[in-house]
């Protein structure tokens, strides 16, 4: 049994070619991002614990798709290749009004007027008692307190209470 490499050198040599990683990458990333698009807005932002696994399931899944490498540098370009398209996409999202429509899911409204708006929570696949759930988190007891409610893009619920008079 050995434990240590024979060559240590081979821990950073780049067998897969480094245009082949970028491309991997960058499919990857923005069929994710597509993807994630389409899902209920509650599964990128306050996480669940079926809302974490899945993520976990598809972080395997991607580093799957990116293929077998036994190089740490393959690795570092890979996650280079992520976090500057990150970069890249976030950094275009603030400058330009049209990517940020493109990535960014808008607020969808749940409660107006202290009534649920049950068409927009099938639509997120939100049920009454979670919605209760997040308001008692809240400190809110009745829909009737509520002027609005919105989940916004990133899966939170902002809440907006009648005036006390």
């Amino acid at each position: 049994m050995n434990w240590l490499p024979d060559a240590w050198s081979d821990l950073f040599v780049v067998e897969t070619p480094v245009l082949e990683l970028v491309v991997r990458g960058t499919i990857l990333y923005f069929s994710i991002l597509v993807l994630m698009r389409f899902m209920p807005r509650r599964t990128g932002g306050e996480l669940a614990t079926m809302d974490l696994i899945f993520l976990l399931l598809i972080a395997e899944a991607a580093s799957n798709a990116f293929g077998e490498y036994t190089s740490v540098s393959e690795g570092l370009v890979l996650v280079l290749v992520l976090m500057g398209w990150n970069y890249i996409i976030n950094a275009a999202s603030y400058r330009f009004r049209f990517v940020e429509k493109l990535v960014s899911s808008p607020p969808i409204q749940v409660i107006r007027d202290g009534r649920m708006l049950r068409r927009n929570m099938r639509r997120e696949f939100l049920t009454a008692e979670e919605l209760m759930s997040s308001l008692r988190q809240q400190s809110i007891a009745s829909v009737d307190e509520v002027k609005a409610a919105y989940i916004e893009g990133e899966g939170a619920l902002t809440v907006v209470r009648y005036k006390e008079s």
